[in-house]
């Protein structure tokens, strides 16, 4: 029978633990949060989008997404279903491949996988911060706040560095490192973006649908429809969350990250000129600024026309028709800067992690030390919204358990 050490008890942790016992393995999870599954508890506000119905190596990021796809396929929604099923949690599975707790609260997913772990007869060392992992002759040494052990196989499942108010650490980057692994620099992922603008704190609080180009290096290179939210510090929203992943890793190549803002989606160009121009016509007395404010939010409008160089008090009959092209370009293209992340406080997730290139992607063992394993999102791939992350999570627990036992 092999001695097992999980250090992180995350999604990644907890299946692991399961698959491992439940094929006879003596498993002891180490946890530094007074209880397992603290972000589980925190993900998708509290509902927890447990897993993506469909997901494929297009949905993950990395120096190489295709790490991921055997532990994808070796997992697919249906048979994830299955265990789930077993372990008396019961999935609501949405249109668009999101997936929930039935109860509709992630605290069901803390409750299911924790009693599935102690039944499969797991050990959980809780509030328990592990120091140290060495390795004596063919065991793993692993020190912690409370003890002192031997094992056989090691699993490092402790994440990544996003939300460290709810405890997450780089301590497993340190730990691989101290093996000789190689960390892909971290970045903040489905994470909030800074804006260079002297404006956009007059706008914090207005929210609206838009479509969201991003560009690096002045090419356009995502874009995504969705909603966007100003904020104090620069622009939230679904829409943000998804594009932040490749804005956040071109940040730290030093690339020049921008983003174009189309906050009429429902018109085209041609239509939407047509459409002012109507308006002012209509109201010719009323300054722009006031004439607008049936078109767009009031916090929004002096704003956007002092960025198309138009003078907010001007009447609406002063504008030619060059100039109301140019105001429907602003209302379509509004370019920002993107100066930096929200943080890894602020983040959902964590891109970057231990290389790929040193891992066995079906087994998840390390490449440079047998017994040695690692699973979930300490690992150099990330992937959207919308319970991807969960996904590889899963898997590669899954996959880590089975070989570990």
């Amino acid at each position: 029978m092999n001695k097992i050490a999980i250090v992180g008890g995350g999604a990644a942790g907890l299946m692991a633990a399961i698959t491992a016992a439940k094929a006879g393995a003596d498993v002891t999870v180490y946890e530094h949060n007074k209880s397992v599954g603290k972000k589980i508890l925190a993900s998708g506000n509290g509902r927890c989008n447990i897993i993506n119905t469909t997901a494929y190596v297009s949905d993950y990021f990395g120096a190489d997404p295709d790490f991921a796809d055997y532990a994808l396929k070796s997992i697919p929604f249906n048979a994830f279903e299955k265990f789930c099923h077993s372990i008396g949690l019961l999935l609501d599975a949405k249109d668009d491949g999101r997936c929930y707790p039935l109860s509709n609260e992630a605290k069901s997913v803390v409750i299911a996988f924790t009693e599935a772990v102690k039944e499969a007869g797991v050990t959980i060392f809780a509030e328990d911060n592990v120091t140290n992992i060495t390795q004596e002759k063919e065991q793993f040494v692993v020190e912690s706040s409370l003890s002192k052990k031997k094992y056989d196989r090691v699993l490092i499942a402790t994440g990544s560095e996003a939300a460290p108010q709810l405890g997450a650490t780089g301590d497993g980057y340190d730990f691989a490192k101290s093996f000789g692994h190689t960390i892909e620099a971290p970045y903040p992922s489905l994470v909030q973006l800074h804006i260079d603008s002297e404006v956009h704190h007059k706008m914090a609080g207005v929210k609206t649908v838009a479509d969201v180009t991003l560009y690096l290096n002045g090419k356009p290179e995502e874009k995504i429809k969705g909603d966007i939210l100003f904020t104090n510090y620069g622009i939230s929203g679904l829409a943000i969350l998804d594009i932040s992943q490749k804005a956040s890793s071109a940040l730290i190549e030093f690339q020049h990250v921008s983003v174009g803002l189309n906050i009429l989606p429902q018109f085209n160009r041609q239509a939407l000129s047509s459409l002012l121009e109507k308006l002012l016509t209509a109201v010719p007395h009323h300054t722009l600024e006031t004439a607008l404010s049936g078109v767009i939010s009031t916090k929004i409008v002096p704003h956007l026309l002092k960025s198309a160089k138009i003078e907010p008090t001007l009447p609406a009959s002063a504008l030619n028709t060059k100039q109301i092209k140019k105001l429907a370009h602003q209302l379509q293209d509004w370019r920002f800067e993107i100066t930096d992340t929200h943080g890894f406080k602020h983040a959902e997730v964590s891109g970057g992690g231990i290389s790929t290139t040193q891992i066995n992607e079906k087994t998840m063992e390390s490449k440079l030390v047998a017994g040695l394993f690692f699973a979930g999102e300490v690992i150099d791939i990330v992937g959207r919204r919308g319970g991807y992350n969960f996904n590889f999570a899963w898997a590669s627990g899954m996959l880590a358990g089975k070989a570990m036992a």
